[in-house]
């Protein structure tokens, strides 16, 4: 597996690094099993400090990570920004938070005293995406630092640059040799690491079929994973709804970050009421997309992250037109000399279109005209994916009410899908399965651990459940 980072908007090499060999992990196993030894019955407020001081270094280094995000994967320098700020409220946000989440749970019991201990519980390999180099680590960071899980952590080839930077980021700030360490490694070693014994967790985000593998390896060696693995998220706009308020968004929905969001709006699923304003709406928000240099502020939308990856978005395209699609805005870019994906639009996409069951991942909008709420509700639920969403209404109780009904980890209510540090992040079907962000999100990988203490008399539990213990 050859670690490159291609500029794509220049497509031309950057840097090439080389991979990782087997006595460099075991050498950093070694260190990261002895850390979290060290870890195990300390106090969270050392680990605490230093995770205010990653946040500050994100603060005070924005622009210069910010290049970073730009040069591996294309990311417009104003969103590589926002990328950046959101790693240091994340980080901040556990470090403030994170002691109280744990906290010793008291237990009711006619045992007498018991409570729950919230432990770390060793190592975790996480197996991480290019599409936010930056803050998919940092979810699995923070958590992670504050609890005493030291993490080590297999990036996306095509960004190695925010690999390498990252974990100087957390060395800057204050953390201890193995407490988060980059490897470039293929997917061999990444099995051996998940088997070792001194790993006890994996966190994934990536595609179905990466899920599949790393869940598969996971579950043969008894180790808890979770797995966040993309979407086709819904956007229901209802027949009340104000679409003025929709206008505003409808454009970012789709297009932040050139459509390569596992949480991108894909499918808007409209009634017969506004479908054609909201069509007209797409075709005008599209149509004002600007490709062009990612560090000029003027350019609104990045090129694509690979080569490939266009290739990629072009195939899929076809193969839905093949299959019936109608092409109602823009056209097909199939000039392979660069990796910009001017927006499109398909509309008549029935269930026997292989876009239907696709996430396209790039700015690529799909409408669907439904006859009345339930039928966008079904049509909704009627994915194999199940990650995000927004319902659009215009009175909120009710639309709250239809969230409710879709069938997803995540919905946003008269709001563009964003992300903050409190609101956990994770999906159902194939997106996957566990939380990250939040109180769940820290509680992914830790060991609850019950301690009983007997105040009183011996309870003789043969007499109280007939011998069941």
């Amino acid at each position: 597996m050859a670690y490159q980072t291609i500029n794509p908007y220049t497509n031309k090499v950057v840097k090439t690094y080389e991979n990782h060999d087997d006595a460099y992990v075991e050498e950093t196993l070694t260190k990261a099993h002895a850390l979290y030894k060290q870890w195990r019955n300390e106090p969270v407020e050392g680990r605490a400090k230093i995770l205010h001081q990653v946040s500050q270094y994100f603060t005070d280094n924005s622009d210069e990570l910010a290049r970073v995000l730009v040069e591996d994967m294309g990311k417009l320098f104003e969103e590589a920004k926002g990328e950046v700020a959101i790693c240091a409220a994340i980080a901040e946000y556990y470090a403030a938070q994170g002691e109280r989440f744990l906290e010793k749970e008291p237990i009711e019991t006619v045992m007498g005293y018991a409570h729950v201990e919230n432990h770390s519980m060793g190592i975790v390999m996480a197996v991480e995406p290019w599409n936010f180099p930056f803050y998919q680590m940092m979810r699995v960071f923070a958590p992670n630092f504050l609890v005493g899980n030291p993490l080590l952590y297999k990036h996306a080839s095509n960004t190695p640059g925010s690999a390498v930077a990252f974990e100087a980021a957390v060395k800057a700030a204050g953390a201890p040799d193995g407490a988060c360490v980059n490897l470039f490694i293929n997917y061999d070693q990444v099995n051996k690491i998940i088997a070792d014994i001194r790993v006890q967790g994996v966190a994934l985000t990536g595609s179905e079929r990466a899920g599949k593998e790393i869940a598969a390896e996971a579950g043969r060696n008894l180790k808890k994973s979770s797995l966040e693995l993309g979407g086709s998220d819904p956007f229901i706009i209802l027949d009340d709804t104000n679409l003025d308020e929709v206008n505003k968004i409808i454009g970012k929905a789709r297009l932040y970050n050139a459509g390569q969001v596992c949480t991108s709006s894909k499918r808007f699923i409209v009634t017969e009421k506004n479908y054609d304003k909201v069509l007209q709406m797409m075709k005008d928000a599209f149509s004002k997309a600007k490709t062009g240099d990612p560090l000029d502020p003027n350019t609104s939308l990045a090129p694509l992250s690979t080569n490939k990856a266009k290739a990629g978005l072009i195939k899929k395209v076809q193969a839905a037109l093949d299959d019936g699609a109608t092409l109602a805005f823009g056209e097909v870019n199939e000039d392979m000399d660069n990796n910009f994906f001017e927006p499109i639009i398909l509309t008549d996409i029935d269930r026997d279109n292989s876009a239907y069951w696709t996430e396209f991942f790039g700015p690529v909008g799909q409408i669907y005209k439904v006859k009345d709420e339930q039928a966008a509700i079904d049509l909704a639920n009627d994915s194999n994916y199940g990650l995000g969403g927004i319902v659009f209404g215009g009175d909120p109780n009710h639309a709250a009410e239809v969230a409710g009904k879709v069938e997803t980890g995540m919905v946003f209510v008269n709001n563009f899908g964003g992300t903050v540090p409190e609101l956990p992040f994770g999906g159902i079907k194939n997106s996957g399965y566990g939380r990250e962000l939040g109180k769940l999100g820290i509680e992914t990988f830790v060991n609850p651990e019950m301690i009983m203490v007997n105040e009183k008399d011996y309870v003789d539990m043969d007499n109280t459940f007939g011998g069941f213990v």
